[in-house]
């Protein structure tokens, strides 16, 4: 049984499932993953997104504004928690720093971070981590702004092993992609060895980053399972045991039921 932990269920391709919604579900669910993290990257979609789960008991949601996203709404604190009210939204985010796109843009993107962290502190959800060539500004501002109250995930990690162990002293979870399968990630995968098993998480990132053997593809949450299969080979364990755990731990820092 596997937790797909982020994806954007919004923006997957359904062309492999008929075009329909309904048989990508059941798609994933005929592959053993039994809850859905789909994430919010924009307001502007974020009402489309959670029309589009509410069928499915499986699937929760975050809400929260992507740190590349500059054309639609720059929320404040009431606005996140009235969305966060709703009880299919388990996480705040994603949010974060990302320079790789937007290094000019720093000081709005620090700004709405630290708003998304205020608004998970007051309604005491996790938060939803995105970091990208910005891994001292991300951990100094989870550290001033108070993250380590509520927790998280850094997802799609593809940082070292110190901004890992920091961001796990902070009582974040470590969320690994498909990236974890590419040939070239050979140092991600040393980091992803380390990491303590209770702090381990699993991923898509659909329809980005499908991992090996399909890589180039459009990403989809079934495929969550060849990131298990990586990490057992890593780790020294098994797909099976690996399932069980980062199902576990998404559970528990989600607050989903079993």
């Amino acid at each position: 049984m596997l937790v797909d932990s982020h994806c954007h269920l919004d923006r997957v391709d359904l062309t492999p499932h008929g075009g329909d919604f309904a048989a990508l579900i059941a798609a994933t669910r005929a592959a053993g993953v039994t809850h859905l993290m789909s994430i919010g990257i924009d307001l502007e979609h974020y009402s489309a997104m959670r029309a589009l789960i509410e069928p499915y008991p499986e699937v929760f949601c975050s809400v929260g504004v992507h740190p590349n996203e500059n054309e639609g709404e720059d929320p404040d604190v009431a606005r996140l928690l009235a969305l966060a009210d709703d009880p299919r939204v388990r996480a705040i985010g994603e949010t974060g720093l990302d320079y790789y796109r937007g290094a000019e843009d720093a000081e709005r993107q620090q700004r709405r971070f630290r708003t998304h962290i205020a608004a998970a502190r007051a309604c005491a959800k996790p938060l939803v981590i995105h970091t990208r060539q910005a891994r001292a500004d991300t951990l100094q501002i989870l550290e001033q702004a108070g993250a380590g109250e509520v927790g998280g995930v850094v997802h799609c990690f593809t940082e070292d092993w110190e901004t890992a162990r920091r961001a796990l002293e902070l009582g974040f979870h470590i969320g690994f992609s498909g990236i974890v399968t590419f040939k070239n990630a050979a140092e991600l995968r040393e980091v992803a060895r380390q990491v303590p098993d209770e702090r381990l998480l699993i991923e898509t990132d659909a329809p980005y980053l499908a991992p090996v053997p399909h890589r180039g593809k459009s990403n989809q949450p079934a495929w969550v399972a060849h990131v298990a299969e990586c990490l057992a080979e890593v780790r020294g364990s098994t797909p099976e045991a690996i399932a069980a755990l980062t199902r576990d731990n998404a559970l528990r820092l989600f607050d989903l039921p079993g």
